[in-house]
């Protein structure tokens, strides 16, 4: 399928130009706001902008604010507000609040055995010491057989077939996240001063201790907001659904109920704006599903069961043919709907399990990637129609080099790309799929979770120890400098006019070359 993409017709240019009015009208400049997660452009490229390439703790910083709590979720910006969330340990022994299950969502299994992770003793520390063969910090599939058949199959869930989806109830925290929290916590929204770094005003959406744990590498307020320059959405899951005015006054909360996630490793139910329509989809161990809430009042509108499990992929909305599309990747399939209903317009398989990256759009083409227990890359068009699985309809695909939890990056016909979590960086051809250049090393960082951005001829990856490499936009891999600051990364940088900002575990920072 490594055929030319055929972007010469009426229809591909109708179709462009429709995505591209789409983008454009429903956010405000690049030059003043980057109202969601990817962006402006929902592709993290921002046009016009002239962020700094060297910085320090002592160069191009203007200024650097504290966060109280952790949170990995990148931030949004309108105009001169940067909003966040966090969730701050209040450091009180609680007991977790009782699970809140929704009617509609009520899980068909039992309680889970006791086992490993299942309230039976183990902590995550040990069981990986025991079945992580591979030394990846997480259980693949073989490795939570061995573990399973170790303690005489308990741990795995009560085999039950649930709404139709057959397959074990495997909800809860089993051996590859943190054990049940027990400390309360305080989830909150923070409005911040985008000229000063002062705190605007902070929130607290909800307290309680949540039902599960998470990932060493995950956290409780790992989604980032959406905002239309009315109103912000906020998501922390389990914990609930939040509509705020943008000077902090709270207009609707909704509760979903408790997700399950696969292994325990935690949430990130990202929302996103589609119309008058707030999109959030409930991918987990239990029944999945896609939910329209109305922006306006929470209401549900409509819902959609899907035939997945645990992601933590966020849906991106375009406009293809006069028609809204709601793309979300997943493990089984690659679904677009219609953000009106819910209805599937097309779908195609063939990503690897556990998907994260969000998809990024291009002259008609949907690029989706993964690469948990393999590597996965399809471009699609987006013109497609029902299930194109293994059709001319996917342009293009590779098997390797693909992100595990990082997004690709789409800037000028080039589709960039950090192998699986580490400072690995490939770029393909966007159109043929040609490798440009495959796994160059990103010398001065190692783990990379956050999304790479570009700028003004640059692209930015962000390391988690805290080291962000710029690289040339271009072909040819040429690194233009490594640039260290003293606090770990793994949200994504975001630009806003000549402006950087770089959110750490612990502070805000404003990179700017007129520091």
């Amino acid at each position: 399928m490594n055929t030319l993409p055929q972007l010469s017709t009426q229809k591909s240019i109708t179709a462009l130009v429709s995505a591209l009015a789409f983008v454009t009208t429903s956010f405000a400049s690049a030059n003043d706001s980057w109202p969601t997660w990817r962006g402006t452009s929902l592709t993290g490229v921002v046009e016009g902008a002239k962020p700094p390439v060297n910085w320090s703790e002592t160069e191009n910083v203007k200024w650097k604010t504290e966060i109280p709590g952790s949170g990995l979720a990148t931030p949004v910006i309108w105009k001169n507000q940067i909003f966040l969330v966090t969730a701050i340990s209040k450091g009180v022994a609680t007991s977790p609040a009782p699970t809140q299950v929704n009617k509609d969502q009520r899980p068909a299994g039992g309680p889970s055995q006791r086992g490993p992770g299942g309230g039976g003793g183990f902590n995550r520390e040990e069981i990986l010491k025991r079945f992580d063969k591979d030394g990846d910090g997480q259980l693949n599939d073989g490795e939570r057989k061995a573990m399973r058949a170790s303690f005489g199959g308990s741990g795995g869930g009560q085999t039950e077939r649930r709404a139709g989806v057959g397959r074990p109830n495997r909800g809860g925290s089993r051996g590859g996240g943190h054990s049940t929290p027990q400390q309360e916590h305080e989830f909150n929204v923070m409005a911040i001063d985008r000229s000063s770094g002062e705190v605007l005003w902070s929130r607290t959406s909800s307290s309680q201790t949540p039902h599960e744990g998470h990932h060493a590498t995950n956290g409780f307020a790992s989604a980032s907001p959406v905002t239309d320059g009315e109103h912000l959405w906020v998501s922390f899951g389990s914990r609930g659904v939040y509509c705020y005015s943008l000077d902090g006054v709270k207009v609707w909360e909704t509760d979903l109920g408790d997700i399950r996630s696969r292994m325990g490793f935690g949430e990130a139910v990202q929302p996103a704006l589609a119309g008058n329509h707030l999109l959030l989809t409930w991918d987990q161990e239990d029944q999945s599903y896609i939910v329209a809430l109305d922006k306006g009042t929470g209401e549900e509108v409509w819902r959609k069961e899907r035939d997945e499990r645990t992601s933590w992929t966020t849906p991106v909305i375009v406009e293809v043919d006069g028609m809204q599309q709601a793309i979300i990747a997943g493990s089984n399939k690659t679904r677009a709907y219609n953000p009106e209903n819910g209805d599937i317009i097309w779908e195609a398989s063939g990503l690897t399990s556990n998907v994260i990256p969000t998809p990024v759009i291009g002259k008609g083409i949907v690029y989706v990637a993964s690469g948990y227990q393999g590597r996965a890359v399809q471009a699609i068009k987006l013109s497609s129609k029902g299930d194109v699985s293994g059709t001319d309809n996917i342009i293009w695909s590779a098997s390797h080099s693909a992100p595990y939890v990082a997004s690709p990056l789409l800037s000028k016909n080039r589709l960039y790309m950090n192998k699986g979590n580490d400072a690995y960086f490939t770029c393909f051809n966007a159109s043929t799929g040609e490798v440009l250049y495959q796994d160059e090393s990103l010398e001065g960082i190692r783990g990379v979770y956050a999304s790479p951005i570009a700028a003004n001829g640059h692209i930015y990856i962000a390391g988690k120890e805290g080291a962000t490499v710029v690289i040339k936009d271009s072909d040819t891999f040429e690194i233009v400098s490594v640039n260290t600051l003293d606090d770990p990364i793994d949200a994504s940088p975001v630009i806003v006019g000549d402006q950087m900002f770089i959110r750490g575990h612990t502070h805000l920072y404003c990179l700017s070359n007129e520091s």
